[in-house]
Protein backbone atom coordinates (compact mmCIF):
# COMPACT_ATOMS: atom_id res chain seq x y z
CA UNK A 1 0.00 0.00 0.00
CA UNK A 2 1.49 3.00 -1.40
CA UNK A 3 -1.16 5.66 0.51
CA UNK A 4 -2.60 6.49 3.75
CA UNK A 5 -6.18 6.99 2.43
CA UNK A 6 -8.20 6.80 -0.61
CA UNK A 7 -11.48 9.00 -0.98
CA UNK A 8 -13.92 7.85 -3.78
CA UNK A 9 -15.37 10.92 -5.15
CA UNK A 10 -14.28 13.98 -6.43
CA UNK A 11 -16.71 16.91 -5.57
CA UNK A 12 -16.18 19.16 -3.37
CA UNK A 13 -17.20 17.12 -0.52
CA UNK A 14 -14.38 14.53 -1.62
CA UNK A 15 -12.10 17.43 -2.37
CA UNK A 16 -12.20 19.07 0.74
CA UNK A 17 -12.14 15.83 2.91
CA UNK A 18 -9.15 14.53 0.93
CA UNK A 19 -7.53 18.32 1.43
CA UNK A 20 -8.11 17.89 5.43
CA UNK A 21 -6.19 14.42 5.38
CA UNK A 22 -3.27 15.78 3.43
CA UNK A 23 -2.96 18.58 5.57
CA UNK A 24 -3.32 16.59 8.40
CA UNK A 25 -0.30 14.59 7.14
CA UNK A 26 -1.56 11.38 5.75
CA UNK A 27 -1.04 10.57 2.24
CA UNK A 28 -4.00 11.02 0.12
CA UNK A 29 -5.51 10.01 -3.73
CA UNK A 30 -8.18 10.79 -4.79
CA UNK A 31 -10.49 8.04 -7.47
CA UNK A 32 -12.84 10.05 -9.12
CA UNK A 33 -14.96 8.84 -11.91
CA UNK A 34 -15.96 12.47 -13.33
CA UNK A 35 -13.38 15.14 -13.83
CA UNK A 36 -14.45 17.83 -11.72
CA UNK A 37 -16.03 20.25 -13.73
CA UNK A 38 -19.02 17.43 -14.35
CA UNK A 39 -19.55 16.48 -10.82
CA UNK A 40 -22.81 17.59 -9.64
CA UNK A 41 -21.05 20.23 -7.27
CA UNK A 42 -19.87 21.91 -10.60
CA UNK A 43 -23.45 22.49 -11.00
CA UNK A 44 -23.95 24.31 -7.63
CA UNK A 45 -25.31 27.96 -7.49
CA UNK A 46 -23.38 27.44 -4.26
CA UNK A 47 -24.77 29.90 -2.33
CA UNK A 48 -23.88 29.35 1.83
CA UNK A 49 -27.11 28.32 3.54
CA UNK A 50 -28.22 25.37 5.27
CA UNK A 51 -30.78 24.06 2.75
CA UNK A 52 -32.39 20.61 2.55
CA UNK A 53 -29.86 19.01 5.03
CA UNK A 54 -30.45 16.77 7.64
CA UNK A 55 -29.80 16.42 10.78
CA UNK A 56 -30.93 20.08 11.38
CA UNK A 57 -28.99 20.39 14.85
CA UNK A 58 -25.53 19.01 12.97
CA UNK A 59 -25.56 20.27 10.07
CA UNK A 60 -26.10 23.88 11.58
CA UNK A 61 -22.36 22.94 13.61
CA UNK A 62 -20.91 22.09 10.15
CA UNK A 63 -22.41 25.20 8.75
CA UNK A 64 -21.09 27.46 10.97
CA UNK A 65 -17.56 25.51 10.61
CA UNK A 66 -17.69 26.41 6.83
CA UNK A 67 -18.62 30.19 7.56
CA UNK A 68 -15.68 30.45 9.32
CA UNK A 69 -13.59 29.24 6.87
CA UNK A 70 -15.43 30.36 4.03
CA UNK A 71 -15.02 33.98 5.56
CA UNK A 72 -11.04 33.96 5.17
CA UNK A 73 -11.27 32.18 1.78
CA UNK A 74 -13.49 35.34 0.68
CA UNK A 75 -10.04 37.47 1.17
CA UNK A 76 -8.51 36.15 -2.12
CA UNK A 77 -11.64 35.08 -4.47
CA UNK A 78 -9.87 35.32 -7.35
CA UNK A 79 -8.29 32.12 -6.41
CA UNK A 80 -10.72 30.61 -4.32
CA UNK A 81 -13.80 31.53 -6.35
CA UNK A 82 -15.13 32.66 -2.45
CA UNK A 83 -17.04 36.27 -2.35
CA UNK A 84 -19.06 37.73 0.25
CA UNK A 85 -22.10 38.93 -1.38
CA UNK A 86 -24.98 41.07 0.33
CA UNK A 87 -28.57 39.56 -0.48
CA UNK A 88 -31.91 38.87 0.73
CA UNK A 89 -33.25 35.15 1.54
CA UNK A 90 -37.13 36.05 1.24
CA UNK A 91 -40.47 34.46 2.66
CA UNK A 92 -37.89 33.20 6.19
CA UNK A 93 -38.01 34.44 9.25
CA UNK A 94 -35.16 34.38 11.64
CA UNK A 95 -37.03 33.00 14.52
CA UNK A 96 -37.95 29.96 12.14
CA UNK A 97 -34.33 28.98 11.71
CA UNK A 98 -32.02 26.78 14.16
CA UNK A 99 -29.78 27.87 16.59
CA UNK A 100 -26.55 28.46 14.14
CA UNK A 101 -28.65 31.72 12.83
CA UNK A 102 -28.01 33.68 15.96
CA UNK A 103 -24.33 33.19 14.99
CA UNK A 104 -24.33 34.20 11.67
CA UNK A 105 -22.78 37.89 11.34
CA UNK A 106 -25.24 40.46 10.16
CA UNK A 107 -28.06 38.07 9.38
CA UNK A 108 -31.52 40.28 10.40
CA UNK A 109 -35.26 40.20 9.69
CA UNK A 110 -35.87 42.94 6.90
CA UNK A 111 -39.03 45.05 7.33
CA UNK A 112 -41.91 44.36 4.91
CA UNK A 113 -41.47 47.12 2.66
CA UNK A 114 -37.99 45.89 2.15
CA UNK A 115 -38.57 42.49 0.90
CA UNK A 116 -38.30 42.47 -2.64
CA UNK A 117 -41.30 40.52 -5.04
CA UNK A 118 -44.61 39.34 -3.82
CA UNK A 119 -43.03 38.67 0.03
CA UNK A 120 -44.20 39.49 3.02
CA UNK A 121 -40.71 38.59 5.11
CA UNK A 122 -37.34 38.13 4.49
CA UNK A 123 -33.57 38.20 6.10
CA UNK A 124 -30.69 40.15 4.97
CA UNK A 125 -26.84 39.07 5.31
CA UNK A 126 -23.88 39.13 3.20
CA UNK A 127 -23.31 35.62 2.43
CA UNK A 128 -20.18 33.34 1.06
CA UNK A 129 -21.36 33.04 -2.54
CA UNK A 130 -18.83 30.55 -4.67
CA UNK A 131 -17.98 30.25 -8.25
CA UNK A 132 -18.03 26.02 -8.14
CA UNK A 133 -15.59 25.75 -10.79
CA UNK A 134 -12.80 28.03 -9.81
CA UNK A 135 -13.35 26.95 -6.15
CA UNK A 136 -13.05 23.00 -7.19
CA UNK A 137 -9.80 24.13 -9.13
CA UNK A 138 -8.43 25.49 -5.87
CA UNK A 139 -9.21 22.67 -3.83
CA UNK A 140 -7.48 20.57 -6.35
CA UNK A 141 -4.42 22.83 -6.43
CA UNK A 142 -4.14 23.02 -2.52
CA UNK A 143 -4.63 19.18 -2.06
CA UNK A 144 -1.65 18.76 -4.65
CA UNK A 145 0.23 21.33 -2.45
CA UNK A 146 -0.14 18.86 0.55
CA UNK A 147 1.52 16.28 -0.98
CA UNK A 148 -2.15 14.60 -2.47
CA UNK A 149 -3.14 13.39 -5.83
CA UNK A 150 -6.36 13.05 -8.36
CA UNK A 151 -6.90 10.13 -10.68
CA UNK A 152 -9.48 9.49 -12.91
CA UNK A 153 -10.88 5.94 -12.31
CA UNK A 154 -14.32 4.06 -11.72
CA UNK A 155 -14.54 1.73 -9.16
CA UNK A 156 -17.80 -1.14 -9.04
CA UNK A 157 -16.71 -1.79 -5.39
CA UNK A 158 -15.07 -0.49 -2.49
CA UNK A 159 -12.72 -3.66 -2.02
CA UNK A 160 -10.79 -1.94 -4.92
CA UNK A 161 -10.24 0.85 -3.11
CA UNK A 162 -9.17 -1.28 0.21
CA UNK A 163 -6.39 -2.96 -2.29
CA UNK A 164 -4.50 -0.05 -1.71
CA UNK A 165 -5.22 1.45 1.18
CA UNK A 166 -5.75 1.33 4.84
CA UNK A 167 -8.49 3.70 4.97
CA UNK A 168 -11.29 4.64 2.26
CA UNK A 169 -13.33 7.71 2.31
CA UNK A 170 -16.71 7.37 0.47
CA UNK A 171 -17.78 10.61 -0.41
CA UNK A 172 -19.50 9.31 -3.70
CA UNK A 173 -22.72 11.35 -3.36
CA UNK A 174 -25.68 9.81 -5.24
CA UNK A 175 -23.58 7.17 -5.93
CA UNK A 176 -23.08 5.56 -2.49
CA UNK A 177 -27.14 4.27 -3.49
CA UNK A 178 -25.52 1.51 -5.95
CA UNK A 179 -21.95 0.92 -4.47
CA UNK A 180 -22.70 0.98 -0.76
CA UNK A 181 -25.78 -0.02 -1.24
CA UNK A 182 -27.71 2.86 0.29
CA UNK A 183 -31.53 2.63 -0.41
CA UNK A 184 -32.06 5.43 1.85
CA UNK A 185 -30.61 7.87 -1.00
CA UNK A 186 -32.54 10.25 -2.89
CA UNK A 187 -32.03 12.53 -6.16
CA UNK A 188 -33.22 15.69 -5.82
CA UNK A 189 -33.18 17.39 -8.99
CA UNK A 190 -32.04 20.70 -9.46
CA UNK A 191 -32.26 23.08 -12.84
CA UNK A 192 -30.44 26.00 -13.16
CA UNK A 193 -30.75 28.46 -16.35
CA UNK A 194 -27.28 30.50 -16.99
CA UNK A 195 -28.01 34.42 -18.34
CA UNK A 196 -25.84 37.36 -18.90
CA UNK A 197 -26.15 39.91 -16.06
CA UNK A 198 -27.86 43.20 -17.08
CA UNK A 199 -26.44 44.61 -14.01
CA UNK A 200 -27.06 42.70 -10.96
CA UNK A 201 -24.61 42.63 -7.79
CA UNK A 202 -26.69 41.42 -4.89
CA UNK A 203 -28.32 37.56 -4.97
CA UNK A 204 -32.06 36.73 -3.97
CA UNK A 205 -33.06 33.60 -3.03
CA UNK A 206 -36.69 32.14 -1.82
CA UNK A 207 -36.30 28.74 -1.74
CA UNK A 208 -38.41 26.56 0.83
CA UNK A 209 -37.25 22.99 2.21
CA UNK A 210 -40.24 21.57 0.72
CA UNK A 211 -41.01 23.37 -2.46
CA UNK A 212 -40.55 21.79 -5.72
CA UNK A 213 -40.22 25.10 -7.63
CA UNK A 214 -37.92 27.79 -6.03
CA UNK A 215 -36.94 31.29 -6.99
CA UNK A 216 -32.94 32.51 -6.81
CA UNK A 217 -30.49 34.20 -8.67
CA UNK A 218 -26.94 34.65 -8.23
CA UNK A 219 -24.20 36.70 -9.61
CA UNK A 220 -21.39 34.94 -10.53
CA UNK A 221 -18.32 36.21 -12.51
CA UNK A 222 -19.32 36.39 -16.08
CA UNK A 223 -22.71 35.29 -15.76
CA UNK A 224 -26.31 34.79 -13.94
CA UNK A 225 -27.29 31.62 -12.40
CA UNK A 226 -31.12 31.45 -12.26
CA UNK A 227 -32.84 28.77 -10.15
CA UNK A 228 -34.45 26.50 -9.82
CA UNK A 229 -36.08 23.11 -8.95
CA UNK A 230 -36.03 20.61 -6.33
CA UNK A 231 -38.02 17.62 -7.89
CA UNK A 232 -37.40 14.34 -5.46
CA UNK A 233 -36.72 11.31 -7.18
CA UNK A 234 -36.40 12.84 -11.05
CA UNK A 235 -33.45 11.52 -12.22
CA UNK A 236 -33.28 13.45 -15.37
CA UNK A 237 -29.63 14.86 -16.59
CA UNK A 238 -31.31 16.90 -19.81
CA UNK A 239 -32.38 20.32 -19.35
CA UNK A 240 -36.44 20.78 -19.63
CA UNK A 241 -37.42 23.93 -21.79
CA UNK A 242 -40.40 24.61 -20.33
CA UNK A 243 -39.03 24.19 -16.66
CA UNK A 244 -36.07 27.32 -17.73
CA UNK A 245 -39.08 29.14 -19.17
CA UNK A 246 -40.94 28.97 -15.91
CA UNK A 247 -37.23 29.64 -13.86
CA UNK A 248 -36.97 32.77 -16.23
CA UNK A 249 -40.51 33.81 -15.29
CA UNK A 250 -40.15 33.56 -11.71
CA UNK A 251 -36.91 35.55 -11.71
CA UNK A 252 -38.15 38.08 -13.77
CA UNK A 253 -40.75 39.21 -10.98
CA UNK A 254 -38.00 40.34 -8.69
CA UNK A 255 -35.63 41.75 -11.46
CA UNK A 256 -37.92 42.37 -14.25
CA UNK A 257 -34.58 43.01 -16.44
CA UNK A 258 -34.34 39.24 -16.35
CA UNK A 259 -36.62 38.80 -18.58
CA UNK A 260 -34.50 40.08 -21.66
CA UNK A 261 -31.22 38.72 -20.41
CA UNK A 262 -29.52 36.64 -23.40
CA UNK A 263 -29.46 32.54 -22.09
CA UNK A 264 -26.03 31.62 -22.10
CA UNK A 265 -26.56 27.75 -21.34
CA UNK A 266 -28.63 25.18 -18.41
CA UNK A 267 -27.42 23.29 -16.17
CA UNK A 268 -29.13 20.02 -14.24
CA UNK A 269 -27.80 18.42 -11.13
CA UNK A 270 -29.17 15.99 -9.00
CA UNK A 271 -28.44 16.25 -4.92
CA UNK A 272 -28.04 13.54 -2.83
CA UNK A 273 -30.77 13.81 -0.55
CA UNK A 274 -30.67 10.95 2.18
CA UNK A 275 -33.63 9.62 4.37
CA UNK A 276 -32.45 10.20 7.87
CA UNK A 277 -29.93 12.55 6.75
CA UNK A 278 -25.89 12.75 6.28
CA UNK A 279 -24.14 9.78 6.84
CA UNK A 280 -20.13 10.26 8.65
CA UNK A 281 -19.86 7.03 10.22
CA UNK A 282 -16.98 4.28 10.06
CA UNK A 283 -17.07 0.98 10.05
CA UNK A 284 -13.85 -1.55 10.10
CA UNK A 285 -13.42 -3.63 6.99
CA UNK A 286 -13.00 -7.63 6.94
CA UNK A 287 -9.01 -6.82 6.53
CA UNK A 288 -8.38 -4.75 9.62
CA UNK A 289 -8.77 -1.28 7.64
CA UNK A 290 -11.73 1.75 7.59
CA UNK A 291 -14.06 2.30 5.39
CA UNK A 292 -15.72 5.95 6.45
CA UNK A 293 -18.94 6.50 4.74
CA UNK A 294 -19.11 10.57 3.88
CA UNK A 295 -22.39 10.92 2.09
CA UNK A 296 -25.91 12.10 1.68
CA UNK A 297 -25.36 15.92 1.58
CA UNK A 298 -28.53 17.20 0.03
CA UNK A 299 -28.67 20.96 -1.24
CA UNK A 300 -26.02 21.86 1.20
CA UNK A 301 -22.64 20.13 0.24
CA UNK A 302 -20.93 23.11 -0.46
CA UNK A 303 -22.24 25.02 3.06
CA UNK A 304 -21.15 21.71 5.09
CA UNK A 305 -18.21 20.95 3.31
CA UNK A 306 -15.35 21.81 5.69
CA UNK A 307 -17.35 20.65 9.06
CA UNK A 308 -18.49 17.41 7.67
CA UNK A 309 -14.66 16.79 6.22
CA UNK A 310 -13.27 17.21 9.56
CA UNK A 311 -15.65 14.92 11.04
CA UNK A 312 -15.15 12.47 8.61
CA UNK A 313 -11.02 12.84 9.01
CA UNK A 314 -11.79 12.95 12.73
CA UNK A 315 -12.91 9.08 12.11
CA UNK A 316 -10.34 7.78 9.36
CA UNK A 317 -7.37 7.85 12.51
CA UNK A 318 -9.29 5.00 13.78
Amino acid sequence: MNVDAIVVGGGVVGLTTAVTLAERGRRVRVWSRDPAGSTTSAVAGALWWPYRIEPEAAAGGWALETLRVFRALAADPESTGVRLVPGVHADTVLDGLGAWAREVPGLRQLPPDQVPGPYEVGLAARLPLVDMPVHLAWLRTRLEAAGGTVERRTVASFAEAAAHAPVVVDCTGLGARELVPDRRLRPVRGQLVLVENPGITEWFAATGDGDRETTYFFPQPGRLLLGGTAREGDERLDADPMTAARIVARCARIRPEIAEARVLGHRVGLRPSRVGGVRIEAERRADGGLLVHHYGHGGAGVTVAWGCAREAADLARG
